[in-house]
């Protein structure tokens, strides 16, 4: 951070423009460097003294510069600027020396006006007379060197030598003096400097010869010091100088006075004429001055002086606050920028001195910067910590510069510090995983569910895009069924749902930055299918074909409870739009049958009679329990019977009626065309068939086989009654009436069902295999 540092030494009243020295070259700089650092001079001084020309890398004159006006009479005079350069920060200093020139001429505070002495004729041989001194502002050699008194026979000039160097001179009388032969008396006093070439400056001296006053006033200490504390109030008394005269009357009679006021002491303090008491009378300010020197004199009224010098030490007071400034601050800082990093270049001055002019530099202790010093009075904020924006995206710093003064001066500025944003936090979900609930039949485009995830980042790298991972569902791409809206998160349907294919999907959303490279999560969302009452229930059983009747037998023996038969249904819905109920609609003897409301089963509700009709025919009503509901119906034809004759006159009469109603027009044709044939062959196949029947219903009568209901595979009679205890498959055929049919008893079979077919003239058929309901398309099941 700290580079070099060099000294140069120009003279005093240089132009503007002038060169002082080759500061890239002297440093070891590069002129783009320079440029690049954007370098720039950095003074305490109120007047810009000097000017950096980055182009040629030179520092020059700004301002013409006055030895005397900047640093007075301090040797060596110089002063100090530093030169700053960012990216990185270098700090370099450079001292400039100023040399005197000699430009000042000596000079008497009053030089338009004469010294004027009263010197009585009695005065002794050797008598000092103090003679006002020259002030040159040069320094040096080029200061006042000598003074040189006009040739007379009556004086002679004696010089001294302050501590500080500085000289001044005394009158002494070589001779007496004789008022009578010469009153008057005037001579010149010359002082000259040591330059070259030599400056000089005059006064005239003014003497009047009194009459004898021989004794001249005598301070009691050749030298008075007195300290006096800055800021004192006005008013207040220093010290008392004292002086005496041997001589009695107006000739003892003395008068105080400062007889050498320099520079602004004049109007700081003021004696008291009559007593010699000084006192403060403007503003002391040791940052200005640290001591005072005054020469005190006390005259008579014969014109007799004497002497004396008083010096002043001022005290410092702990009166100036530190002043702090701030050479640079870099804000915004990247939140990723490492410990170390320097933030700004402060400057801390104080004008007191010592002790009260000692700076302790710091900073709130839970910041993540310390303060650390480089030059004199220069103190670097560099970061302590690393940065996290998403906790703390800005810091006031306030910087306090104390004094070691009592009590402690001081004084406080505050950085307001940004921090810029990185992409280091992905975006994220509140939940690890989501559900959503679609009802089936949805219209494409709906909506289903709104992702949010939140960015910790700023501005772009918080900016979230929401994503659908390429995935597969029952073989087709998630994108087949739903879609995301990148921007607000919303899930669409693609495709309107259909429970009973997909009752679940399971997505993966995947939430993405703005970010240079972009961050990401992913989250899962189960989207779940809601059933809708969007099917009616199907009857499995009792299986009808639109050509043939299922008939249930029941006996006439039976009693109450007896179970005809059990309708089966299913529902491809679930939940309770799967539940079902059974209802009876219409029957041709109510009271003779009910229907169990949860499970189907047909059963008789009291005893049954001859007096009941063979021939019942049951509407049963089959309805869910979804909203609004949906239903089928189903017909069960049962047969009440103790045998098969009379159960096929009955049905096969309804069967051929029945058939006969709807061809009527066809058999009349029919008949007309085979009137003959059937007139000649009815005798013979009358008498054939009633042999035949008559054979038949022997053999029936005496088998005590009872009629077998049909019950859907792996049902039973929870009663005990009505069943068998092995199947049997009957085929019968018969002849009634005109019409023929044969029976067989036949093999044990997996069906018990008696099927009338008029198609297979009066046929008894047995059915083959099992077949679903859903595969017969001509099933006269009613769905509602």
């Amino acid at each position: 951070m700290v580079g070099g540092q060099i000294r140069y030494s120009i003279p005093e009243e240089m132009k503007k423009g002038s060169l002082i020295g080759n500061v890239a070259q002297d440093l070891g700089l590069d002129l783009k460097r320079l440029r690049s650092g954007r370098a720039r001079i950095v003074t305490g001084e109120n007047i810009q003294y000097t000017e950096l020309k980055t182009d040629k890398g030179i520092l020059v004159v700004n301002e013409r510069i006055d030895r005397e006006q900047l640093c007075g009479d301090v040797t060596p005079c110089s002063f100090s600027l530093e030169i700053i350069l960012e990216n990185p920060m270098e700090l370099h200093r450079v001292t400039i020396e100023i040399l005197d020139i000699n430009d000042h001429a000596p000079i008497f505070p009053n030089k338009d006006r004469p010294i004027r002495f009263e010197i009585s004729e009695s005065a002794v041989v050797g008598v000092q007379f103090p003679l006002q001194s020259a002030e040159d502002l040069d320094v040096g050699q080029n200061t006042l060197q000598n003074y040189i008194l006009t040739p007379n026979d009556d004086f002679i000039l004696k010089q001294h030598a302050n501590p500080d160097g500085s000289k001044y001179v005394e009158m002494v009388l070589q001779k007496p003096l004789d008022r009578e032969e010469r009153p008057r008396l005037s001579l010149k006093l010359i002082a000259v400097d040591g330059g070259t070439p030599q400056r000089s400056g005059t006064v005239n001296i003014e003497i009047t010869v009194l009459d004898a006053n021989d004794n001249a006033p005598v301070f009691n200490q050749s030298v008075y010091k007195a300290s006096v504390m800055e800021n004192t109030v006005k008013g207040t008394n220093i010290m008392t100088v004292n002086a005496t005269d041997a001589d009695s009357g107006s000739n003892g009679h003395i008068i105080y006075s400062f007889s050498k006021m320099k520079g602004s002491v004049a109007n700081i303090f003021t004696i008291n004429e009559s007593t010699g008491a000084i006192y403060v009378s403007g503003q002391i300010d040791y940052e200005k001055d640290k001591k005072y020197e005054v020469r005190v004199e006390a005259r008579d009224e014969g014109g007799l002086t004497g002497t004396s010098k008083v010096i002043f030490e001022v005290s410092d007071v702990n009166d100036n606050e530190p002043v702090i400034n701030i050479m640079t601050f870099s804000s915004p800082v990247s939140e990723d920028a490492p410990p170390g990093t320097t933030i700004a270049i402060i400057n801390v001055k104080d004008a007191d001195s010592e002790r009260n002019g000692q700076i302790t530099c710091s900073i709130h202790s839970n910041l993540p910067f310390k303060i650390q010093s480089s030059l004199t009075n220069y103190y670097n904020l560099v970061s302590d910590q690393h940065f996290d924006r998403e906790k703390r995206a800005e810091y006031n710093i306030t910087i306090t510069a104390t004094d070691s003064g009592s009590p402690p001066l001081s004084s406080s500025t505050t950085l307001r510090l940004r921090i810029s944003d990185v992409n280091d936090n992905p975006p994220l979900f509140h939940k690890s995983s989501f559900s959503a609930y679609v009802t089936e039949n949805n219209s494409p485009g709906m909506s289903i569910f709104t992702m949010s995830a939140r960015d910790a980042d700023s501005n772009q790298n918080a900016r979230i895009s929401y994503l659908l991972e390429e995935t597969q569902i029952s073989g087709s791409p998630v994108s087949t069924y739903v879609s995301i809206n990148s921007e607000t998160g919303i899930i669409h349907a693609v495709r309107s749902f259909d429970y009973e294919q997909v009752k679940q999907l399971q997505v993966v959303v995947k939430a993405q930055d703005g970010g240079s490279p972009p961050l990401s999560s992913n989250v899962t969302v189960k989207i779940m299918i809601q059933d809708q009452n969007d099917n009616a229930p199907q009857v499995l059983y009792p299986v009808q074909t639109g050509g043939s009747l299922v008939a249930e037998m029941v006996p006439r023996s039976a009693d109450v409870g007896y179970l005809v038969t059990k309708v089966v249904a299913v529902d491809v819905d679930s939940g309770q739009n799967a539940w079902l109920s059974y209802k009876l609609q219409k029957a041709t003897d109510r009271a003779l049958f009910e229907v169990g409301l949860q499970n189907g089963e047909i059963r008789t509700i009291r005893q049954v009679t001859d007096k009941d009709a063979v021939k019942q025919r049951l509407t049963v009503v089959v309805e869910d329990n979804g909203q609004p509901s949906r239903s089928a119906t189903v017909n069960v034809n049962v047969a009440v019977a103790d045998s098969f004759p009379e159960v096929l006159s009955e049905f096969t009469d309804f069967t051929h009626d029945k058939e006969y109603n709807d061809n009527l027009t066809f058999y009349l044709v029919l008949a007309l065309a085979v009137v003959s044939f059937l007139f000649i062959t009815c005798l013979v196949v009358i008498i054939s068939v009633k042999i035949y029947r008559w054979r038949q219903s022997r053999i029936l009568y005496h088998s005590n086989l009872p009629v077998i209901p049909y019950y859907p595979p792996r049902y039973s009679d929870t009663l005990g009654t009505g069943t068998l205890q092995h199947v049997y498959n009957y085929e019968v055929c018969r002849t009634t009436d005109s019409r023929k049919s044969d029976c067989k008893f036949g093999t044990v079979g997996s069906q018990n069902v008696l099927i009338m077919d008029p198609s297979s003239t009066g046929t008894m058929q047995r059915i083959q295999s099992e077949k679903s309901i859903l595969d017969e398309p001509d099933s006269p099941v009613e769905v509602s």
